[in-house]
């Protein structure tokens, strides 16, 4: 049997296990497709000196208006978690596209604003980040993207928080 064409049609006979159960097999496709479609974004915002992350925080801070949100808020909403979210405000903060205050009546909480700079580079990006996701996930129809997104809620839904704004609405 050492013609290819010989070997047994069972593959799984004669190869090694790739996985060890059918869940690390799902967690392992899911960073994986995590990485090839992380890469595209942080290809994108690269040129724009931001990590995804503080993309993420900015998006975030557009979408109060001119409300300002307490740090620790803003960091409850981040897709990622961000261990170190005084220093990602820092590096924004640095470039001008927040600004922070700290209220008369609680000198503990900060705020954060968006600066009309961080607006202006949000408004530049809006087309590029759409262009991005339709590279990343523009292949799927709209139904396996909303049965994608059904499916990743409810594998994430036993680690979220119960007050999560990541929880859909049940």
């Amino acid at each position: 049997m050492s013609n290819p064409a010989e070997q047994p049609s069972d593959h799984t006979a004669n190869t090694p296990r790739r996985f060890d159960s059918v869940e690390q097999e799902a967690f392992l496709n899911l960073w994986r497709t995590y990485d090839r479609l992380h890469m595209l974004e942080e290809e994108l915002f690269l040129r724009y000196e931001l990590t995804p992350q503080q993309y993420n925080a900015l998006r975030l801070l557009r979408g109060e208006g001119d409300k300002k949100l307490p740090t620790l808020a803003l960091a409850a909403r981040l897709v990622s978690r961000a261990p170190d979210i005084t220093r990602l405000l820092d590096k924004l903060e640095e470039r001008g596209l927040i600004e922070r205050e700290r209220p008369a009546d609680n000198r503990r909480m900060v705020l954060i604003g968006l600066t009309d700079s961080g607006r202006a580079l949000l408004a530049e990006l809006d087309d590029r980040v759409h262009e991005c996701h339709v590279r990343q996930l523009g292949h799927l129809s709209e139904t396996q993207l909303r049965e994608l997104t059904a499916l990743l809620q409810s594998a994430r839904r036993p680690h979220e928080d119960v007050h999560s704004p990541w929880l859909p609405a049940l």
